[in-house]
């Protein structure tokens, strides 16, 4: 993880950009504890879930995960459901599927210090 943490989210309007393979995927997988390859349609993306203490600690948690991704240029999927479901999903929109930027953003994230808002263990 640490070669991930160091790169930074290059441009996805490069024309030569390209989503990587099933296989390309599941060689970076282990390097972000936590997330899992789900297919949509034909696109890849990687997806992590956690249940925050309240919906208040849910929007905190959005808040420090929108800032990472600001930071790095790259924007994930958000979501907040229920009143305590918080759900990151993160693909290249541009290319339609995953590329390293993808790791590099769960690398990232993996690095937030939110256990004062998780309600228990982060689920999968």
């Amino acid at each position: 993880m640490d070669d991930l943490l160091i790169k930074k989210c290059v441009s996805c309007d490069a024309k030569d950009m390209r989503p990587m393979t099933e296989q390309a995927a599941n060689g970076l997988i282990t390097k972000v504890d936590g997330w899992n390859l789900v297919s949509e349609g034909d696109a890849l993306r990687l997806k992590r879930s956690w249940t925050v203490k309240t919906f208040t600690k849910g929007l905190d948690m959005l808040k420090l995960v929108a800032d990472v991704a600001e930071a790095e240029g790259h924007y994930p999927d958000l979501h907040l459901v229920g009143w305590n479901n918080v759900t990151v999903e993160i693909w290249t929109h541009a290319v339609g599927g995953l590329t390293e930027n993808d790791f590099i953003l769960a690398a990232k994230i993996n690095r937030i210090s939110m256990q004062h808002l998780l309600r228990r263990k982060a689920t999968d």
